[in-house]
C-alpha cells in the first residue's frame, strides 16, 4: 500500500498544481482574489464548500489518530492541505501513517522481515475497552 499511498500522493499533489499554475498565469497570484474564484458560482461553490469542510474533518481525525498511533511527522498534512489540498494531505498521512505501522510491525516481531506479511490478529471489544 505504500508505492500507491506514494502515488497517490504525487499525482494528488501534481495535478491540482497544474489547474492552480494555469490560474495563477492568467489571474496573477493574489490572495485576494483566490477566495472569490473558488465561489464562482453555486456548483462550484457547493464543490469547494464540500471540499473544504472534508479539509477541516481530515485535519483533526488525522491530529487525533497521528497522537493516538504516535505518527510524528502527522505536521506536514497541514501545509500539503493549505498549499495543495485534500488530494495530496489525505494520501500523505495515510503514506505516514502505513510507514509506521509497518515499522511497528517490523520492530514487534524481532527483525527486519519477520512478521512482515504476517495477518494482524483482529481486536475485539466485550465492552472493557479494546483486547488483541
Amino acid at each position: 500500500m505504500r508505492a500507491f499511498y506514494l502515488l497517490a500522493t504525487i499525482v494528488g499533489s501534481v495535478v491540482p498544481w497544474l489547474f492552480f499554475a494555469a490560474y495563477f498565469r492568467s489571474e496573477g497570484a493574489d490572495p485576494i482574489d483566490l477566495p472569490a474564484a473558488l465561489f464562482p458560482n453555486g456548483a462550484a461553490g457547493g464543490f469547494t464548500a464540500d471540499v473544504l469542510i472534508s479539509i477541516v474533518v481530515f485535519l483533526v481525525w488525522s491530529f487525533v489518530d497521528a497522537r493516538r498511533h504516535a505518527i510524528g511527522l502527522w505536521w506536514l498534512v497541514v501545509p500539503s492541505s493549505v498549499l495543495i489540498g485534500l488530494s495530496s494531505s489525505l494520501p500523505l498521512y495515510l503514506l505516514l501513517r502505513e510507514t509506521e505501522m509497518v515499522g511497528r510491525r517490523r520492530h514487534s516481531a524481532g527483525g527486519a522481515d519477520r512478521g512482515v506479511g504476517r495477518p494482524v490478529p483482529p481486536r475485539t471489544f466485550d465492552g472493557d475497552g479494546p483486547h488483541l
